[in-house]
């Protein structure tokens, strides 16, 4: 027969396991867990969701005498593209067509 007690320490067994599946070790030994990854252990579907809850956690972090900076760095994920690069000349070129359909739906002006 199990226990109630025996199913919440399952539970939270299985939870820990799932944050320390994701945690990531420097080389100074000091560990940290990527906004990412967190998001997606912590149930949200949306990037956007999860960064609003990031930027409460820095308002608490900072109001409570401790540095953002050294509690949340930045990191940018670096995507490798799956397409050859593009000349500067196409991408503006891109851009432009952009800019344009949307001054013929009234969207922007455009000065030309």
């Amino acid at each position: 027969m199990i226990i109630k007690g025996e199913i919440m320490m399952e539970i939270k067994a299985k939870e820990y396991k799932r944050f320390e599946d994701i945690k990531q070790v420097r080389e100074d030994g000091t560990e940290f867990w990527s906004a990412r990854e967190l998001a997606v252990v912590l149930d949200y579907t949306k990037w956007e969701n999860f960064s609003k809850v990031i930027g409460r956690a820095m308002i608490a972090c900072e109001n409570s005498g401790h540095s953002v900076s050294d509690d949340f760095p930045e990191v940018r994920k670096i995507v490798e593209a799956s397409t050859p690069e593009k000349s500067i000349q196409q991408i503006e070129k891109e851009q432009m067509a952009r800019l344009k359909a949307k001054a013929k739906k009234g969207k922007i002006m455009l000065d030309e």
